[in-house]
């Protein structure tokens, strides 16, 4: 989501109109989810995807360009054959719905200052009869917008509201109209304790992944803005920003952040008096991800303290010491490449084993 915004913004400076499509539907196995997006600009920029490029993604631009003429939506339907379905990673032919329309940013602007806070949206958005109509549904209660008929109005609400517990964005077909019901959350956390070496490569390369990012450490002179560019600062603005470098007791500015299975937590200090107090706070919580850097050695010796306090084994499993999946890494980027493939890796179920060694089914 943070993706779509920043495209949104260089958009804005770089064009006057701009079309953005949408994958509401695919039938098949695909890499790209429902709630993809392209964002087609006046005069040729596209930033995004609604698939993995190709032929798809070329027919889509075409068809956003037509979109921009008329200022008018128009709802895609792309059948596939097995040639062309492989080329997007479909298993075999079959059928996705692409939502194309100009980029009326209001909505999703209300969506992206209540995310940064911490909230939770959907937006439903008609693709027949009147299309392009929205409904906002927040989980504070809020409600707005309209698909042009109260009853329908009424409907998808409660849809919605059941989008927002289950965060699945889908297509819908109710009394008789279809409307994408796209699920919003706020952006990853990742927390980083300590702002060594390795925590600069390693924030830099989370914000391109979409996260937010907060750095904590409680020595002043490496918790600098010059050494942590990448990390977003609070601010005052149209769009305000939550995410900030902190400097004080690590184990107590933990404390303030959500510990919750979307977040990831980092500890690259390489420092005891600052593992120990985060890593018993942070075991009391279901963070997501809990690593550590160091060597096998040292994460030995602190897991030995933690269980003598009476930490049991299942909780002491959760700490991922040494950190980071096996890449070979040596410098400070390649570590923290390393981190982040295995946070990613834990978030999305991965394996963490070479794309190749996968079991794959082939078109016959």
């Amino acid at each position: 989501m943070a993706e779509l915004f920043d495209h949104m913004d260089e958009l804005r400076r770089s064009a006057r109109k701009a079309a953005v499509a949408t994958l509401v539907n695919t039938r098949g196995t695909t890499p790209r989810k429902e709630g993809a997006r392209m964002l087609v600009g006046e005069g040729g920029a596209v930033l995004g995807s609604v698939t993995i490029g190709g032929c798809v993604d070329a027919r889509v631009i075409e068809e956003s360009e037509d979109v921009l003429a008329t200022m008018r939506p128009r709802l895609l339907e792309l059948n596939l054959g097995d040639e062309e379905a492989w080329e997007i990673g479909l298993t075999c032919g079959g059928t996705i719905e692409v939502f194309i329309e100009p980029l009326g940013p209001e909505i999703l602007e209300r969506v992206r200052r209540h995310t940064l806070a911490g909230g939770r949206a959907v937006v439903v958005t008609r693709l027949d009869g009147e299309p392009g109509r929205k409904l906002l549904v927040l989980d504070d209660g809020t409600v707005e917008g309209t698909l042009g008929d109260h009853f329908l109005d009424e409907r998808f609400s409660r849809e919605a509201r059941e989008a927002i517990a289950s965060g699945v964005s889908r297509t819908l077909f109710l009394e008789g109209t279809r409307a994408f019901v796209e699920a919003f959350a706020p952006p990853a956390l990742l927390l980083v304790v300590g702002a060594g070496h390795v925590a600069m490569p390693l924030t830099a390369l989370a914000r391109v992944l979409g996260y937010r990012t907060v750095v904590l450490d409680g020595r002043p002179r490496f918790a600098t803005r010059e050494r942590f560019p990448e990390v977003d600062e609070l601010r005052v603005g149209i769009f305000p920003e939550v995410d900030e470098l902190r400097v004080g007791i690590p184990s107590e500015l933990v404390a303030e952040y959500p510990l919750i299975p979307s977040t990831a937590l980092v500890l690259v200090a390489h420092d005891y008096k600052y593992d120990l107090p985060v890593l018993r706070r942070a075991l009391e919580t279901e963070v997501g991800y809990i690593g550590m850097l160091g060597s096998a050695r040292r994460g030995a010796t602190i897991l030995k303290i933690l269980g003598e306090e009476g930490v049991g084994d299942g909780a002491l499993k959760r700490i991922r010491v040494p950190i980071g999946l096996d890449l070979g890494a040596r410098s400070a980027p390649e570590i923290a490449l390393a981190i982040m493939a295995e946070i990613q890796a834990v978030r999305g179920g991965g394996s963490g084993l070479p794309m190749c060694l996968k079991p794959r089914s082939f078109p016959s």
